[in-house]
């Protein structure tokens, strides 16, 4: 199994059933697939800039690699494949929770995360909406991780390919619901919440993959009504330059963002 060649077939496996659901089972009804900042979502971000920064991290880790010999080591190597990709998807998923969660306290790395939740309408591209400099720490540390430690070729392949579905997933403009496996597995129910224009305290629904973290330490907000609205209290800029710009702008307000009442 050639996982250089099933990975993306994985990756485009998945887009493919996920927006065949948005068309048969929609959360909103009135969202078109040809939505403004589709392009850009898609282009832009999900594939231009996407492949720019993996040719950067794919350097970072490199030179540190060489100058620390860390992969050499080989700590999980010895591991089962299987074993591997599910130790680096908690242990990553955990991780994403206490940053994603941090990022909405901290003005600064707020500014960052901001572009992410500037999306009015929510589908199983708008997830690829990130700032450069958010994909390149959270991404580094993911891949990084795997490298250093060790992690079979194929796992870093397989554990990307895993990423990439879920985040079309828990962006998805699909209307289900999956009783009690929301308590551990993470989607579209819960986290098409944490985008919503309204939001109680400093936010809610951080996990991405597992829900369990948001459960555990009290984040978790899954009400039966629906969102009012996505996106951001303030007006945010369209273009993709503009809103890598955005994050560099000088301001003391807090995030944005609509309180709940």
């Amino acid at each position: 199994m050639d996982w250089a060649i099933l990975a993306p077939l994985v990756i485009v496996t998945g887009a493919l059933v996920i927006i065949g659901l948005e068309r048969v089972a929609p959360y909103d009804r009135g969202q078109r697939f040809l939505r403004r900042g589709l392009f850009m979502d898609l282009v832009l971000y999900g594939l231009i800039q996407s492949y720019l920064l993996a040719l950067v991290i794919r350097a970072l880790i490199g030179w540190i690699d060489a100058r620390t010999g860390a992969s050499s080591h080989g700590l999980v190597s010895g591991w089962p494949i299987a074993l591997q990709v599910g130790f680096f998807v908690v242990t990553h998923d955990l991780y994403i929770y206490g940053f994603h969660r941090l990022q909405h306290r901290n003005r600064y790395l707020w500014r960052l995360h901001e572009a992410h939740h500037s999306a009015t309408q929510i589908d199983w591209i708008a997830g690829s909406r990130s700032h450069a400099l958010e994909i390149l720490i959270n991404q580094s540390i993911e891949f990084g991780a795997m490298i250093l430690l060790g992690a079979d070729p194929d796992v870093v392949l397989i554990k990307g390919a895993i990423s990439a579905v879920w985040g079309m997933w828990i962006h998805a403009n699909v209307g289900v619901r999956t009783g009690w496996l929301q308590h551990v597995i993470n989607g579209p129910e819960m986290h098409r919440w944490h985008h919503a224009r309204k939001y109680i305290g400093d936010g809610q629904n951080y996990g991405t993959k597992l829900a369990i973290w948001d459960w555990l330490f009290g984040t978790a907000y899954l009400p039966p009504e629906k969102p009012d609205g996505y996106g951001l209290a303030d007006p945010f800029p369209s273009g993709f330059l503009a809103q890598q710009a955005y994050a560099f702008r000088r301001h003391d307000a807090p995030p944005a963002r609509s309180t709940a009442a």
